[in-house]
């Protein structure tokens, strides 16, 4: 039962994290993540795999509450429109590292842009360069 790492829609005080994980949560986090890069979509944000690169993507480590981590997991998995093999995937969700504030490394779920999308926004996306799309990393944030 890995935790799962939220850059977007699912940080506290955003509309999914409401939605989705109020009352089946156990603990969150702050996190970061390298070797990603943030890009702002329309409503929501795509991390893209960047091996080798400085690029890190700042969110919450979001451990859920045991006798709801099954329903979590395909609802969460639902929301990204992630199923596991489908080349319609808009997302893909991997294992990677998250590095709490304290510097305690822990493995966790993240849900990363999949192979076209990640193309099309290396492409023709804009980076929020400072890995952080709540608030101020938002394109266009107020």
């Amino acid at each position: 039962m890995l935790p799962f790492f939220v850059y977007g829609t699912l940080r506290p005080g955003e509309h999914n994290h409401g939605l989705f994980l109020r009352g089946r949560t156990r603990s969150e986090e702050p996190a970061a993540m390298r070797g990603l890069t943030l890009y702002d979509g329309p409503g929501y944000p795509y991390a893209v795999e960047t091996p080798g690169e400085a690029a890190v993507v700042r969110g919450e480590l979001i451990t859920a509450r045991p006798e709801a981590y099954e329903a979590l997991l395909r609802s969460l998995d639902h929301l990204e429109e992630y199923t596991p093999g489908a080349p319609t995937n808009l997302y893909e969700r991997v294992r990677r590292a998250a590095v709490l504030t304290r510097g305690t490394s822990v493995q966790a779920w993240v849900y990363v842009a999949a192979p076209t999308v990640a193309a099309r926004l290396r492409a023709r996306g804009t980076p929020i360069e400072s890995g952080d799309w709540s608030g101020e990393g938002r394109v266009g944030a107020r």
